[in-house]
């Protein structure tokens, strides 16, 4: 079941050449109704999410957005659908998040800035060359921004990607088959331990967003690893009543078949600081 990571950069090419990657082998592709899954998860308009994605949210949308569900709930859609298999992901920081995973192909399709500003003033219908590369420059700021922020990297480090596509000098059609031909190659077949790797993440992403959506444990920020089902919570808490609340919440997610609770409780305030986040 191939699954395709891929960059998002404006005027990269990158949405044609997935368009047509999942055409030829026969894959779904990762859509804008990924953003209305986490606009309602956060009960936020879906036009918010995408200022956000794009770099366009104002100062004070910027302060007041929990950056960290955003993470959270992005998380968990791209592990989801990476997990059901035959599928590309475009964006999302879909390239960071299945990284590790052996039989996910991670691309980066990029272009030259001249290209890009060129392909956005034709689709704007603009002949301001100036606004195009300001926009230009302003995507690309954003995303460098929050794959620092969420994933600690360099956006466009190549050591992060199995292949790097210029579309300057590779046409579309030619990166897919590029694309194409490296997902079948024997290093990128999908095996159990892959499999399993993957759906292990999946778990502990829809964990991570369950404890987030309950109000006595959205503020907990803990170690979680999942096992076949079975999951190892560790961190700190405040107190006992956390400890069953946070088990209580994650036993119940879907896939999860077992719990072993090793968080421990805070014995001063004074000597530890919180496991909440602020």
């Amino acid at each position: 079941m191939p699954v395709i990571a891929m960059t998002q950069e404006m005027g990269s090419l990158a949405k044609d050449v997935s368009l047509k990657l999942a055409e030829a082998l026969g894959l779904s592709v990762m859509r804008h109704e990924a953003i209305e899954r986490v606009a309602d998860r956060m009960q936020v308009p879906t036009s918010l999410i995408g200022r956000l994605r794009e770099g366009k949210a104002g100062v004070v949308e910027r302060l007041t957005t929990d950056k960290r569900s955003v993470a959270l709930y992005t998380a968990e859609e791209v592990f989801s659908l990476a997990d059901s298999g035959n599928v590309v992901l475009r964006g999302w920081g879909a390239t960071c998040l299945l990284r590790p995973v052996p039989h996910v192909v991670c691309v980066r399709v990029t272009r030259s800035l001249r290209k890009r500003v060129e392909w956005l003033m034709g689709h704007l219908e603009t002949d301001d060359a100036e606004f195009a590369e300001a926009e230009v420059r302003r995507s690309d700021s954003a995303h460098a921004a929050r794959m620092h922020d969420q994933f600690g990297i360099t956006w466009g480090d190549p050591v992060l990607y199995d292949l790097v596509l210029n579309t300057d000098r590779v046409a579309v059609d030619s990166c897919v088959e590029q694309i194409r031909l490296l997902a079948s190659r024997p290093e990128f077949a999908e095996t159990p331990a892959s499999r399993a790797m993957l759906s292990n993440m999946a778990l502990e992403a829809r964990v991570r967003a369950a404890l987030k959506e309950h109000a006595a444990t959205r503020d907990i920020n803990i170690t979680i690893h999942a096992s076949e089902g079975q999951l190892a919570l560790r961190g700190i808490v405040l107190n006992a009543e956390e400890k069953n609340q946070t088990e209580s919440v994650a036993a119940v997610v879907p896939g999860v078949t077992g719990v072993d609770n090793q968080l421990r409780l805070m014995t001063s305030s004074r000597l530890f600081a919180s496991a909440k986040q602020t």
